[in-house]
């Protein structure tokens, strides 16, 4: 499991986590499209606009592997924001690769992009 240095591990000041400290032996946890109501706390909305700053500052528009980001913050995301980047796409291996959608994340999620240093 690649650990990506650098990445913020929570949101800081909650339990937000962004990042799993070591690999599950039973296998990766599957990411799935979860829904998001508008009805969603604000800390839960304040969570995905932080992981996405960070994705965006992190990786940019480019493919990344899944590695050690936690798959249910991804599961938020998944589908919209962040989409396979590679086909066949297996949604439970550490090693998948992902796309920031920055069109779609900029839309969601706009000050994500205004100041990143703020996050």
């Amino acid at each position: 499991m690649l650990k990506h240095r650098g990445f913020p591990s929570r949101l800081p000041g909650t339990d937000f986590q962004f990042t799993i400290r070591r690999a599950n032996p039973k296998g990766a946890t599957a990411i799935v499209r979860r829904e998001r109501y508008r009805d969603r706390r604000p800390a839960d909305r304040q969570a995905d606009t932080a992981f996405v700053a960070a994705l965006w500052q992190q990786f940019g528009d480019q493919p990344f592997e899944r590695g050690n980001l936690d798959a249910g913050r991804l599961s938020w995301l998944f589908g919209r924001e962040v989409l396979p980047a590679e086909e066949p796409f297996d949604p439970a291996s550490y090693d998948a690769l992902l796309v920031l959608d920055v069109a779609a994340a900029r839309a969601a999620f706009p000050e994500a992009f205004d100041d990143p240093e703020a996050w």
